[in-house]
């Protein structure tokens, strides 16, 4: 009996099907990219700039730098408040959360809304990420109000951030604008919200607390 074999270079098909098959297993075997959602007011949404300019798209260029597994979510909204955020979350849960970088109750500081109110608005956001997504890592993006809003309200409104990261094990960036805020040329005519090269700063001062957190995801 005659035996008839085929080889890759007889069988254009069958080449094709066994390359195909490497790909699609080449597909299965890499698991997807873990999301960090970046939930916060107009400072996360790049007022007044492109998308590319704000501080989640350049920690999204920090990661792709050090080719990582991770997907920023820009789910910033300019006029924003911790009870806006609030209202948002059974939306943006339907998406997997791994990291969350909570930036939120400037605009709540801004109004003079009393502290208690905030606090409890953010803490509703931290109990409804981790009720859905347990592993999910927090960190709080901290916040302070200008002067002209009073000393005794300054000073309960900062205690907000680090309060919570106390009590819920969250991480803190004690003041997301770092060496922005107040910063003249940093900031755009309006002196709240930051330029583009503000918003390279922002993206530091999130990085500093943001990439070890990434790095621990890696090796788990």
């Amino acid at each position: 009996m005659m035996t008839t074999r085929l080889s890759f270079r007889q069988s254009p098909w069958l080449r094709a099907g066994w390359l195909l098959g490497i790909c699609l297993w080449l597909v299965a075997a890499t698991p997807p990219p873990k999301n960090i959602l970046f939930l916060g007011d107009s400072i996360t949404a790049g007022y007044g700039l492109e998308p590319a300019q704000a501080y989640p798209a350049l920690i999204q260029q920090k990661i792709d730098a050090q080719n990582w597994p991770f997907r920023t979510v820009n789910a910033g909204q300019s006029g924003d408040t911790s009870a806006g955020g609030l209202n948002r979350m059974d939306w943006l849960l339907r998406s997997k959360v791994d990291v969350l970088v909570l930036e939120l109750g400037g605009n709540d500081g801004l109004r003079g809304l009393p502290p208690d109110t905030t606090r409890n608005n953010l803490k509703g956001i931290i109990e409804r990420t981790r009720k859905k997504y347990p592993q999910a890592k927090i960190i709080l993006a901290g916040m302070k109000v200008p002067p002209n809003m009073g000393a005794d309200y300054a000073k309960k409104f900062a205690a907000i951030y680090s309060d919570l990261a106390k009590t819920h094990s969250a991480l803190l960036i004690p003041f997301v604008l770092e060496n922005v805020g107040g910063v003249r040329e940093l900031n755009f005519p309006d002196g709240i919200h930051p330029t583009a090269k503000g918003h390279e700063i922002v993206a530091a001062n999130v990085w500093k607390v943001l990439e070890p957190v990434l790095q621990n995801l890696l090796v788990k």
